[in-house]
C-alpha cells in the first residue's frame, strides 16, 4: 500500500505542499517497509497558519452555538463515511488490530458528537450574574473562548487525541492549528479533507506536519494563545518552558505508570480481562497502561497462571493477518525502548514469566510480557515503558496496596478489580490518579474528564472540563 500524497499542509481552507527541509517517511511498523514519504511544514507555513487561525477567530468565536454544532456534526458523520477507509489506515500506519482501529474510530465520531450536544444543551447566554457580598456594585461573568489554540498530538492515538482537542476547541469558538505526530500523519490529513468537504470557514482549521522543528515553531508562534499537547514528559517539558517564555496557558496530557490493584475476593475471570487489556491493548502504548500489578498474596499463583495462559494464547501479528490480537510497536524509536528494557530487566534480574524479548521476522514485534515480584526500586517497576511489559508485586492489606500503588511520580489512571463495591469505592477514592476504573476494563467516555496528578500533566480535557480548557473567565463590574 502506498499513501503519498503531494499536499499534506491545509492553511486558510486550502492544501499546500510543504516547504520544510525535512522528509517524513511514513513506515508500516508490521514490515518495516515505507508507505508513504511527505514534505514537511516550514517555520514560515506554520506562522501562516497561526495568523489564518488568528484571522478567523473573531467570526468563528462569534457564531451560534448551534452552527458550530452543526459543523461538529459534520466532522462526525464525515468520519463515519469514511470509516474502512480511516481503519485500514490506521492498521497499515500505527500496527493496529482492526478492532482497535474501529474502536478508535467510534472513539473520534462519539468525541464530536457529544461535543455538538453539549453546544445545544449550553444555548443560553454567555452572561451571569454573580453576587459581590455586601457591595453595592453589581457583578457579571463571560466564558469567552481563549483564541487560537495550538494543538500537538501523540502517535498512539492519533485519531482520537485529535478529536479530544479539535472537537472542544471548536466547540468554545476556538480556531486551531494542529500538528499531528511525524509519526502518523496520515489518518488526520483526513479532518482537513472533511473542513474543506463541510465548507468550514477558512482558517478555523489549519493542519502542519511535520517533527520537532515544527511543534517549535508553534510553540513560538504570537498569534496562538494556548498549547494543548499529549505526548512524553520530556517532549512537555520543552513545551511548557517555551509557552512559559510568553505566559501563555498550556494544556499537558503527558505520561503514566498506572496501577491495577485485584483483591482476594475478586472475580479472576474479570481480572484477568481487566489486566490483560489494560497492558496488551495497542501494544502497551498507552499512557494509562495499567503496567502495574498489584495482587492479594491469597490468589497471586491463581491469578498469574491465569494471565500465563492467556498470554500464551494470544496472536502477536501484523493487523492483516486472519487472526491479530496484538500488533507491532509503531515507531522504530519506541521498538528500540522496549528492547532496550528487556536489557534493563536481565541485567536487574528480573524474574520473567513470559516474553521479554522481540519475535524474530520482519516487523516491530515483542512479545506479551510479565514480570513478576519486582522490587519497587527497579527501573521496570517505576518508569513509563510504553509497550506490552507487566511489572507485579503481591500485597496484603489494602493499606499496604494503596501505599504502593501511590508510590510513583505519575498520577494518570488507575484500576480496581474487587468483589465488596464499598472496598473498591474505598480504594477508588484512595488512589491518586485522574481516572479510575473500577470492575471494568478500560474505557472512556466523552462525558468523562481525562487528566491526571502529579507528572502526569496539567489541566483536563473531554466532559464539560475539556470545553472549560478553551475559555477564559471574564468577571465585569459595575456600578449599580
Amino acid at each position: 500500500m502506498n499513501f503519498d500524497r503531494d499536499h499534506t499542509i491545509f492553511i486558510d481552507g486550502a492544501w499546500q505542499a510543504g516547504q520544510g527541509a525535512e522528509k517524513l517517511e511514513v513506515l508500516d511498523p508490521s514490515t518495516g517497509s515505507s508507505i508513504a514519504r511527505m514534505a514537511t511544514a516550514s517555520g514560515e507555513q506554520v506562522g501562516r497558519a497561526a495568523e489564518a487561525a488568528a484571522r478567523a477567530f473573531a467570526d468563528w468565536s462569534r457564531l451560534p452555538g448551534q452552527i458550530r454544532a452543526d459543523y461538529l456534526r459534520g466532522f462526525a458523520r464525515g468520519l463515519e463515511r469514511r470509516a474502512e477507509a480511516l481503519a485500514v489506515l490506521q492498521m497499515a500506519n500505527s500496527g493496529k488490530p482492526r478492532l482497535e482501529a474501529s474502536i478508535d474510530l467510534g472513539d473520534a465520531i462519539a468525541t464530536f458528537d457529544y461535543y455538538a450536544d453539549l453546544l445545544e444543551q449550553l444555548q443560553q447566554s454567555p452572561n451571569s450574574e454573580t453576587s459581590l457580598g455586601e457591595g453595592s456594585h453589581k457583578g457579571r461573568v463571560r466564558q469567552e473562548p481563549i483564541g487560537p489554540a495550538g494543538l500537538i498530538v501523540p502517535w498512539n492515538f492519533p485519531l482520537v487525541t485529535s478529536a479530544w482537542k479539535i472537537a472542544p476547541a471548536l466547540a468554545a469558538g476556538c480556531t486551531v492549528v494542529l500538528k499531528p505526530s511525524e509519526a502518523t500523519p496520515l489518518v488526520e490529513l483526513c479532518y482537513a479533507d472533511l473542513a474543506d468537504e463541510i465548507g468550514l470557514p477558512p482558517g478555523v482549521l489549519n493542519i502542519v506536519t511535520g517533527a520537532t522543528p515544527v511543534g517549535k515553531a508553534m510553540t513560538d508562534a504570537l498569534p496562538l494563545r494556548k498549547i494543548s499537547f499529549t505526548g512524553s514528559n520530556a517532549a512537555g517539558a520543552q513545551v511548557m518552558a517555551s509557552a512559559a517564555r510568553r505566559g501563555i496557558p498550556v494544556a499537558l496530557e503527558l505520561g503514566g505508570k498506572s496501577a491495577i490493584i485485584v483483591t482476594e475476593d475478586a472475580d479472576l475471570d474479570l481480572a484477568v480481562e481487566c489486566v490483560i487489556t489494560g497492558i496488551f491493548y495497542n501494544a502497551g502504548q498507552v499512557c494509562s497502561a495499567t503496567s502495574r500489578l498489584l495482587v492479594h498474596e491469597a490468589i497471586e499463583s491463581r491469578l498469574l497462571e491465569a494471565l500465563m495462559e492467556r498470554v500464551r494464547s494470544m496472536a502477536v501479528a501484523s493487523p492483516l493477518e486472519d487472526r491479530c490480537d496484538m500488533g507491532p510497536i509503531t515507531t522504530p524509536a519506541q521498538f528500540r525502548k522496549v528492547e532496550n528494557y528487556f536489557a534493563v530487566a536481565r541485567s536487574e534480574d528480573c524474574d520473567c514469566l513470559t516474553g521479554g524479548h522481540r519475535l524474530d521476522g520482519p516487523g516491530q514485534f515483542v512479545a506479551p510480557t510479565i514480570y513478576r515480584h519486582v522490587d519497587v526500586g527497579s527501573r521496570i517497576w517505576l518508569e513509563e515503558i510504553f509497550g506490552p511489559v507487566l511489572a507485579t508485586r503481591r500485597f496484603r492489606s489494602d493499606a499496604e496496596a494503596i501505599a504502593l500503588a501511590n508510590a510513583s511520580d505519575y498520577g494518570l489512571a488507575g484500576s480496581i478489580v474487587a468483589a465488596d463495591p464499598e472496598r473498591a469505592g474505598r480504594l477508588a477514592d484512595e488512589m491518586v490518579a485522574g481516572h479510575v476504573w473500577v470492575n471494568t476494563p478500560q474505557i472512556v467516555y466523552p462525558q468523562s474528564a481525562w487528566g491526571g496528578f502529579k507528572s502526569s500533566g496539567i489541566g483536563r480535557e473531554l466532559g464539560p472540563w475539556g470545553l472549560a480548557s478553551y475559555q477564559g473567565v471574564k468577571h465585569i463590574t459595575s456600578a449599580p
